[in-house]
């Protein structure tokens, strides 16, 4: 009766420690699975302020290079064509810088709201590892 006792007692204390190990795991999964849909609704999110920034960079070049065009074909003398050539240039060069600084932060914003959650479940997965 004593060794069925303490066989009981084993079995008892390896399923808890079974249910408790398949707790964790599930608890685990589950807050996976829901870094990965934070990053996923913010990935979205932040490709779709990208793309409107590209649509909009891309509305403003068709504008300045309308205006451009019309502003050269109106010049009367070639000196003024020369002049207003160079300062197109200029201001095209200046624009471009500016406009590549803007698209360049945003991308980075992207791939930082993408990997955030992620990170972030990486660390609480390895802090609850190592207490």
């Amino acid at each position: 009766m004593a060794k069925q006792t303490g066989q009981q007692l084993v079995q008892d204390s390896t399923t808890e420690a079974l249910a408790r190990s398949g707790e964790a795991a599930n608890a685990i999964m589950k807050g996976n699975a829901d870094a990965l849909t934070e990053s996923g609704n913010a990935s979205r999110a932040a490709v779709q302020e990208l793309t409107k920034a590209y649509q909009e960079l891309t509305t403003k070049n068709v504008r300045n290079l309308t205006a451009a065009m019309q502003a050269l074909a109106k010049v009367k003398s070639p000196a003024d064509f020369i002049e207003l050539q160079q300062r197109l240039i200029k201001e095209g060069v200046e624009t471009t810088v500016g406009d590549s600084e803007r698209i360049a932060q945003l991308t980075t914003a992207v791939f930082t709201a993408a990997f955030e959650p992620v990170k972030k479940r990486i660390e609480a997965v390895q802090n609850a590892a190592h207490p």
